[in-house]
């Protein structure tokens, strides 16, 4: 009988990890994945920032 339990726990195991697999790699139904929608962000981030007339910082100590 321990013997099996041995061999029904990597089963189980590798069922599991099948099972998690298909579901991470499943086809997302938002929308919103990929490199497009991330640089899209990116571009209206930038044009905010641009436009709210805060000075940049250059990195260095005046003071």
């Amino acid at each position: 009988m321990a013997s099996l339990a041995w061999l029904l726990i990597p089963l189980f195991a590798a069922i599991g990890a099948a099972l998690w697999a298909s579901w991470a790699t499943r086809a997302r139904k938002s929308g919103r994945t990929g490199d497009v929608t991330e640089l899209a962000g990116y571009a209206k981030f930038r044009a905010a920032m641009e436009s709210s007339g805060a000075k940049t910082d250059t990195g260095t100590d005046a003071a």
